[in-house]
């Protein structure tokens, strides 16, 4: 391969932004041939987020050869992009001055984000490197709780007193020594610093000098306790479709701001743990995880769902008689247990985001219930009629058919209360819904599924 189709070789797949196979095979060839200047033209164009992407898929002997090839090059960026568990490896990997480097060209709350899952030594060794402003505003920031609007802010703000007017904020910014790199409002304070109002850049900017600041203060304004949980943040984003919005400690004093793309972080992390902890899977998985890693990250749960599925045995041998004498049973009752089990999660998949969400409330919670119990009788109607009918035309026996229709009927009705209830509960007792859902909501359909069938049956048919 020549280093003119190197050059050539597209970046991206346009239709859905992964990197192109051309790309990573010229970096891999790079790699093997200690081209860095081949290397460097063909990442250069990237973003930091495609880099870390980059990274990620390649194994760990070529990931080295990258990090220390790329030497000196290496944005401090790129660090924030990377998967957590991929994050500590590449540090270890650079040169400490290519590091230092690369940590003082972030904003504050990359570096916050960048060191706090750091030991104690390798916080330490990176804050070392920093001017001590920057790291005594990391240092503040690390003092507040884990997972709190002081961890997600960044310090550098753009703030003017209550009485400017639009050229007296205009002429500050000109001749600001240093703005952070993306700012999308300037906060008005009254003389506590006590933030009082934002002015959006397109209003300072389309406004006449002499026109006092108070009158382009937007509509919408929310103040963030430096304490307040990062998915109540989130939430406050997304809600009242925030673009920007300042923290204030204890005394409502300004001390740092958050913008959309950190509040954006935080809920695209919330929707990846519940999508993971429904799975029975560690919040922490990644598939740059090792073998024994992700055994164990899944082992737990997994034990758990162990012991209900020996719980739901525990129920079928209440009924071996019954089986014994009529095999048709068994073949009938897995139908009964699975369409239980995917209705109730189903409903439970609904209720966890609604919850995350906040759209299930005291205020509405029954009138949910009544909604989940009425679809899952309705679907309990439908499908029971149609495994009658299967069950009627296989078997030949009229009453089995009724049986199954029944059995369907209340495993439906039960698998939405279930699904519903479950996670409101779990919810109540301050346990994560979508952690622990999954194993009861199926405990519940199976057990009921499998004692509503083979109890009926019993009594009806033999």
């Amino acid at each position: 391969m020549s280093n003119t189709e190197l050059q050539t070789a597209p970046e991206l797949d346009v239709e859905d932004y992964t990197l192109s196979k051309k790309l990573v095979a010229g970096v891999l060839y790079a790699l093997e041939a200690q081209d860095r200047a081949t290397l460097v033209e063909l990442t250069e164009p990237l973003h930091p987020a495609d880099i870390a992407d980059l990274l990620e898929q390649i194994n760990p002997y070529d990931r080295r050869r990258l990090v220390e090839l790329y030497g000196e090059e290496f944005d401090g960026d790129i660090l924030s992009e990377l998967d957590e568990g991929l994050r500590e490896e590449v540090m270890g990997i650079l040169n400490p001055e290519v590091l230092a480097d690369a940590v003082r060209e972030l904003e504050s709350d990359d570096i916050v984000d960048l060191v706090e899952d750091l030991d104690e030594p390798a916080q330490e060794a990176i804050l070392e490197t920093l001017e001590d402003a920057d790291r005594v505003a990391v240092e503040q920031a690390l003092s507040y709780p884990e997972n709190t609007a002081g961890r997600l802010m960044q310090r550098e703000t753009v703030c003017a007193p209550e009485h400017w007017t639009v050229g007296q904020a205009i002429d500050h910014l000109r001749n600001a020594a240093e703005l952070p790199e993306q700012f999308y409002h300037v906060i008005l304070v009254d003389p506590r610093m006590k933030p009082i109002g934002n002015v959006t850049l397109g209003k300072l900017m389309s406004s006449r000098r002499d026109l006092p600041l108070t009158d382009l203060i937007e509509d919408v304004f929310q103040i963030i306790p430096v304490t307040q949980d990062e998915e109540d943040v989130a939430y406050a984003f997304n809600q009242y479709h925030l673009i920007s919005a300042p923290v204030v400690d204890e005394d409502d004093r300004l001390v740092g701001v958050i913008t959309i793309d950190d509040a954006m972080v935080v809920l695209d992390e919330e929707h990846e743990e519940d999508i993971l902890r429904m799975a029975g899977v560690s919040d922490e998985a990644s598939l740059s995880d090792t073998i024994l890693d992700a055994a164990k990250g899944r082992a737990t749960w997994l034990f758990v769902n162990l012991l209900t599925a020996i719980l739901a045995s525990g129920v079928i041998n209440l009924f071996a008689d019954t089986v014994d004498q009529m095999v048709a049973l068994a073949v009938l009752m897995p139908i009964v247990a699975s369409m239980g089990g995917n209705a109730g999660t189903q409903t439970m998949t609904v209720t966890v985001r609604a919850l995350a969400t906040k759209d299930l409330t005291a205020q509405n919670a029954w009138r949910v219930i009544r909604r989940e119990v009425s679809v899952g009788a309705l679907n309990g109607a439908l499908f029971g009629l149609i495994m009658a009918g299967v069950a009627g035309v296989w078997f030949g026996v009229p009453m089995l058919a009724l049986v199954i229709a029944v059995a369907m009927f209340l495993t439906q009705i039960a698998a939405a209360l279930g699904g519903i209830l479950i996670p409101m509960a779990l919810e109540r007792m301050n346990i994560d819904p979508a952690l622990a859902s999954g194993p009861f909501v199926t405990t519940v359909t199976d057990v009921v599924g499998f004692f509503l069938f083979l109890g009926l049956a019993a009594h009806v048919l033999l």
